[in-house]
């Protein structure tokens, strides 16, 4: 049986720690965390989630895009568990868009990203895969690797007028929908 998880809320020191690697991710808990971590995001309506952000220091993140409310023209893609993810290389060219973050609840930043970036992880069956990521997609990725390193986006933000409560963020999408 699955279990939705607690997320951390900024503040939580549990989100400011390092997270260590997975050893083994046949393990019985590791596989007991893809699960309650896949509940939690779906629960959420989130688009991405790390374990940092349920108090588990482990590196291991799911990239989930899908269009909602939030990001309505965010491309659809099945939930993706990576274990111990790294970045390998990444596009010179970097965008600034609006990010938001489960633990971080009605606060929305203008964050520079990476257009793409290229990345590698352990898949939950212990293969080794690399792809290529762009827009959104590399945006997520980008995001909840940092929760691996005990940053959030709002250390990212360049400045507190790139910063919205959610209900600006809503208004702002829906009168400029691109």
């Amino acid at each position: 049986m699955t279990e939705n998880l607690q997320i951390s809320q900024l503040g939580d020191p549990a989100l400011r720690q390092i997270a260590q690697p997975i050893d083994n991710v046949h393990d019985e808990w590791v596989q007991t965390l893809i699960n309650n971590l896949m509940t939690t995001l779906l629960s959420s309506n989130g688009v991405g989630i790390a374990a940092p952000q349920v108090a588990v220091p482990y590196q291991m993140l799911i990239v989930a895009s899908r269009p909602n409310l939030r990001y309505p023209n965010a491309p659809t893609m099945s939930p993706t568990v990576m274990i111990n993810p790294r970045s390998l290389t990444h596009s010179q060219e970097i965008v600034k868009d609006w990010e938001g973050c489960l633990s971080v609840p009605g606060i929305r930043g203008l964050v520079p990203r990476y257009k793409s970036i290229a990345i590698e992880y352990t898949a939950p069956d212990g293969t080794v895969r690399q792809h290529q990521l762009t827009g959104f997609v590399a945006r997520i990725f980008q995001h909840e690797f940092d929760h691996l390193s005990g940053l959030m986006f709002l250390d990212r933000v360049e400045s507190t007028q790139d910063l919205v409560t959610e209900q600006e963020y809503l208004k702002r999408i829906t009168i400029n929908p691109d």
